[in-house]
């Protein structure tokens, strides 16, 4: 729950769901096919200026990030310690951060509250009215509400890398390149049933009957052209939620339609892992991907299928593209990189460039919109909050809290909130 209100100086942003990483962990985009950044220093960036090799701890120029706050900026932070005794945590994963109590003019900005569960690391998060879902590299995804643990469902694979909800089913994306798909039930909606998994066992075995429908993975290698052969990375609905759409490492985007689970496309789209694909506005749909090019594809139906066209390419850079998130209200897309930039493009300029958020001090891991709100998480452990005011875009805050990178973000609207 996301919300800005005009009428108060302090910006209330309510509830920004957020997970972050140890320095043991793997970031879950790719740099290359060939090579992936150890973040065993991520907790301790180096200091601008300093030799070193890795593109995720690339700093920014030494120059002011943004007019707004200061990365010394006296937000709130919390002094919980997991050691202590007395945490919360002994009761509940939840710990708050926050006065219990319910003022009516009560503003504050920072970290409200955290969990913590010692089953992994979380890789996806995604938000549905008052419910949260977590992917980790257990085999568990877990629900949550009103920060208890309201119910859970396993997969047959760890490192649930996306979570994507469309209505009542849950579309999960995995390292082993599967998508599994769960319905909660109309009798109990704290019970999720798996109900497919993409490709279908039927799709792939009457596709494997013609030679046509191989295609070379690795050296020596075949599989149907339905599958992907390495991780899921992404997936994105469109606007009426009849297409899925899947990112995987194997440089692909895959077209499903959702009401038969047919796999429509695949698209060789990059030359490197495809880190993030989304569908955006007026048919078009946008991939961003380790060979450092943000693509897009033009949709046109044809008959009861669909075809996506190569349409031109946004950005080609040496650093990785990470992230990439569509404010479909603006028209506006946000790219986030390697190098710790978000660079942006306008619809309404003919998908122009509109210039670059400057934030972060290292990579953009993750990005989400809401509202005129756009937020950036980072391998810096921060989370920016910018508000977009016209063509410009304004810095309202810099959240703290987290001691690892922040992987992935999960917002919810707050319907009933006015002064976006």
């Amino acid at each position: 729950m996301v919300t800005d209100s005009n009428s108060q100086k302090k910006h209330a942003h309510g509830k920004i769901l957020q997970s972050n990483q140890t320095d043991q962990e793997e970031y879950s985009f790719r740099l290359s096919n060939t090579s992936e950044a150890s973040p065993a220093n991520d907790d301790h960036p180096p200091p601008i200026g300093s030799d070193h090799s890795s593109l995720y701890n690339t700093p920014l120029e030494q120059s002011p990030p943004f007019s707004g706050p200061s990365w010394d900026s006296s937000f709130p932070t919390s002094s919980w310690d997991q050691s202590q005794s007395s945490s919360p945590l002994s009761k509940s994963p939840w710990s708050s951060h926050v006065a219990s109590g319910n003022h009516e003019n009560y503003s504050y900005t920072g970290l409200m509250g955290s969990l913590v569960r010692e089953e992994g690391h979380i890789y996806s998060l995604a938000a549905s009215g008052d419910l949260l879902y977590t992917g980790s590299d257990s085999k568990n995804i877990r629900v949550w509400k009103n920060q208890k643990e309201f119910s859970g469902f396993k997969s047959n694979s760890g490192l649930v890398k996306a979570i994507i909800i469309a209505g009542e089913r849950i579309f999960t994306g995995h390292q082993d390149g599967k998508i599994r798909v769960w319905k909660v039930s109309g009798k109990d909606p704290s019970i999720h049933k798996r109900i497919g998994t993409l490709p279908t066992l039927k799709a792939c075995i009457k596709s494997s009957f013609k030679p046509s429908n191989y295609v070379a993975i690795r050296r020596h290698r075949n599989s149907v052209w339905i599958k992907h052969f390495d991780a899921i990375s992404s997936l994105s609905l469109n606007q009426d939620k009849s297409l899925l759409y899947s990112a995987s490492w194997d440089k692909t985007f895959k077209v499903w339609r959702v009401s038969d689970s047919k796999c429509l496309e695949s698209i060789n789209a990059h030359d490197d892992a495809v880190n993030s694909v989304v569908a955006g506005f007026d048919g078009l749909v946008f991939t961003g991907s380790a060979d450092g090019s943000v693509k897009v594809w033009r949709r046109e139906m044809q008959g009861k299928g669909t075809k996506h066209f190569f349409s031109q390419t946004l950005l080609k850079q040496e650093c990785a593209v990470t992230a990439l998130a569509v404010h479909l209200s603006a028209t506006v897309l946000y790219c986030g990189s390697s190098d710790g930039l978000v660079n942006f493009w306008e619809s309404d300029r003919l998908l122009s460039h509109g210039g670059v958020l400057r934030g972060h001090k290292l990579a953009v891991l993750c990005l989400a919109t809401a509202g005129n709100l756009v937020f950036s998480g980072s391998a810096d452990t921060n989370i920016c909050v910018w508000r977009k005011e016209g063509s410009d875009h304004v810095c309202l805050s810099v959240l703290s809290g987290h001691t690892g990178p922040v992987k992935c973000l999960a917002v919810e609207e707050d319907k009933a909130a006015t002064g976006w």
